[in-house]
């Protein structure tokens, strides 16, 4: 998946996207802290795949989520990589509001493989 479908009313504006940085991502715990700390998502968020599709299609405002780093994460854990591809695919499909989520080929990737500073990862 390189993107998503997008539907909704409104269209993401891909100038500003919201970035969701993976690098050094391998396992769910860490890649739903991300998730928290990048994305505009509730208190209540309970850092599981359910609650992660529901956040993100009850989304209140078009948006385009830009995830980089990724592919080390989807070698470490494919099937966990896997179901997070579903949960974008399908909020996507499934939000009122515009939702695009694209996937970073290359380009952004950190040399270093370690988490950003201030990660509490």
């Amino acid at each position: 998946m390189n993107a998503t479908h997008r539907t909704g009313h409104g269209a993401p504006d891909l100038s500003r996207p919201v970035v969701l940085d993976l690098h050094g991502v391998t396992d769910k715990t860490t890649f739903m802290n991300r998730c928290v700390r990048a994305l505009p998502l509730p208190v209540w968020f309970g850092h599981n795949w359910d609650a992660l599709a529901d956040c993100l299609a009850d989304m209140g405002r078009p948006m385009a989520i830009v995830v980089t780093g990724w592919q080390a994460y989807a070698e470490a854990s494919p099937d966990e990589w896997a179901t997070a591809e579903e949960v974008f695919s399908a909020a996507a499909r499934a939000g009122v509001e515009g939702l695009t989520v694209l996937l970073s080929l290359g380009g952004l990737e950190d040399p270093t493989g370690e988490p950003p500073r201030g990660s509490d990862d």
